[in-house]
């Protein structure tokens, strides 16, 4: 539950106002709920008595009749207002927590952004803040406000009427259904959790069903997929279902409870009214104001069905919001250029403490390019993320113009480093939105110097030039050309230190070679740190730099 509650603070803490607004007009609700009751049972059995004993001419109708009146219509304009306020409270509570989210993401470590698969976390991230929209809705603002009515209610009943008449109404609707929620809410957990990973699941499966359609039908694999999705379906409907009897099986014994409160209210006040310790009116009052504070109870009802999802999914947020700032970041400095410095860096992998590779020591210079070799798996890659600052080294220190990576200020260090990983991305839009993603305020003509320093400018001309538009993932472009259209893109950031992981992979050996001689041509005062594996990279490089396996080295 701690993360539920983590995730309701952030909810309030941005429209404290407005949710207390929201409060306060439905505790006026269903006090008006309850007194519109009350007063209606009190009204018409003291009218009935006053017309039974003849003094019916006496009884001043218009009073109670306007306070009905009254209580009805604030009623409903209370209704509406508290709909309207804590809908758009909701709304804009959960706009900033979308916010917040996409911020956390943005500043986690490498490796956890790295393992994110866009689909199935886009869908997992849309359907967690989806459920957490009822949090204030539907559980903590209708919880609330009714567990305060009943006891406002079981107050007054106490005073006007009875203090057993009181006490069974706190019993019956504030600590009874408050056990069943409690109870019912450990039996709707799990059905509820596998009801909404059902959801995910189905969801990421028709996803991939649609964007995997093409290489589905070409190894005639959409009967498996259509089944696929079927079982996902089946099995949300199954957990599903499950939630849904837990709920009308609560629901029973809410309603149980209830009309218990209404019998035992009856029964109390009406052998009070015989024994002449109360009036038959005020024994009215009693009954229907228990009869009324059913409504306050049946937020419980709605609560269980979503409780489940809800933990689950403020289990899965929370951690993406809190604070996962690299080690250093905190004491951010400015620097403007010199040579990249390793001394005696090592890494490992994640959770491991063990070595990738034995402690290197290089200086790189500006205008100078250092190949990484190695065996495949060896930690080139790794090594070249520890250069960027996304990641600690195990052991040693990595500097740029005399300061860690880690404590440059991280827009200046996106100004001056710049890394073109294996994975190369790019977005549904045009070629010019895609180059223009690392520089926002580039002309057309340093675009195309771009394309044409990277081999590509003959090939994005038959496209149809820059405005010609890209599928999803890059989708229009082969992998060589998509490789390239990345590199232009690094090229366009004119960084002072650029870090490439294999960056002619895809490319035959004539055409790797002029792009890597159009690397240094547009960018001539770079240092370049490459992780090779082909010969044309290890030709191109000024020196070799071979990772050594920790095992190998005596």
């Amino acid at each position: 539950m701690r993360s539920l509650f983590k995730i309701m603070h952030i909810l309030l803490a941005g429209e404290t106002r407005a949710f207390a607004q929201g409060m306060a007009l439905s505790l006026t609700v269903l006090i008006m709920g309850v007194a519109l009751l009350a007063l209606s049972g009190w009204f018409i059995t003291a009218a009935a008595a006053a017309g039974m004993i003849g003094l019916g001419t006496l009884f001043n109708v218009f009073a109670p009749s306007a306070m009905v009146r009254f209580l009805a219509l604030g009623r409903t304009a209370a209704r509406y207002g508290e709909r309207l306020t804590t809908h758009d409270a909701t709304l804009r509570a959960l706009s900033n927590l979308r916010v917040r989210l996409l911020g956390g993401v943005l500043t986690s470590p490498y490796r956890r952004i790295e393992r994110l698969r866009a689909s199935v976390f886009l869908n997992r991230v849309t359907s967690d803040v989806d459920a957490l929209d009822g949090l204030a809705l539907r559980l903590v603002l209708p919880g609330a406000a009714g567990l305060a009515v009943i006891c406002l209610s079981a107050l007054a009943v106490a005073v006007l009427v009875s203090p057993v008449i009181g006490g069974v109404i706190v019993l019956g609707h504030a600590i009874g259904p408050t056990l069943v929620f409690f109870w019912g809410q450990h039996r709707a957990d799990a059905p509820s959790r596998k009801a909404q990973a059902g959801m995910q699941s189905l969801r990421s499966r028709v996803i991939d069903l649609i964007t995997a359609r093409d290489e589905l039908i070409a190894f005639g694999q959409i009967p498996m997929a259509q089944k696929s999705v079927t079982k996902a379906a089946q099995f949300q409907s199954e957990s599903q279902a499950e939630v849904e009897r837990i709920k009308r099986n609560t629901g029973f014994l809410l309603d149980l409870m209830g009309w218990t409160v209404v019998a035992m209210s009856l029964g109390i006040g009406a052998s009070l009214a015989q024994a002449g310790d109360i009036t038959a009116a005020q024994a009215a009052i009693a009954i229907f104001a228990a009869l009324a504070l059913s409504e306050a109870v049946a937020p419980v009802r709605r609560a269980l069905s979503e409780i489940g999802k809800m933990r689950s999914a403020a289990k899965r947020i929370s951690p993406l919001i809190g604070d996962h700032s690299e080690p250093g970041t905190t004491s951010a400095m400015s620097v403007c250029d010199g040579p990249l410095v390793l001394n005696t860096v090592t890494a490992a992998r994640a959770g491991a403490a063990t070595p990738l590779f034995a402690p290197v020591d290089l200086t790189l210079a500006s205008g100078e390019t250092i190949a990484l070799t190695g065996r495949s798996g060896c930690g080139k890659s790794t090594l070249l993320l520890i250069a960027a600052g996304q990641i600690a080294p195990l052991g040693g220190d990595a500097r740029f113009g005399g300061e860690d990576v880690f404590r440059i200020d991280p827009d200046q260090r996106a100004n001056l480093i710049a890394m073109v990983p294996q994975r190369h991305a790019l977005v549904a839009g045009t070629i010019a939105e895609n180059l223009r993603l690392a520089a926002p305020e580039a002309m057309d003509d340093a675009l195309w110097a771009a394309l044409e320093a990277m081999q590509l400018a003959k090939t994005i001309h038959a496209k149809g030039g820059l405005d010609a538009r890209l599928g999803f993932r890059g989708t229009g472009l082969s992998g060589g050309e998509g490789r390239r259209l990345v590199l232009a893109r690094a090229v366009l950031c004119k960084p002072k230190l650029l870090l490439l992981d294999e960056p002619t992979e895809g490319l035959d050996a004539p055409i790797a070679k002029r792009v890597l001689e159009g690397l240094r041509t547009a960018l001539p005062g770079a240092a370049i740190l490459m992780a090779a594996h082909r010969p044309e990279e290890v030709a191109f490089a000024d020196r070799i730099v071979k990772l050594q396996p920790v095992r190998q080295v005596h």
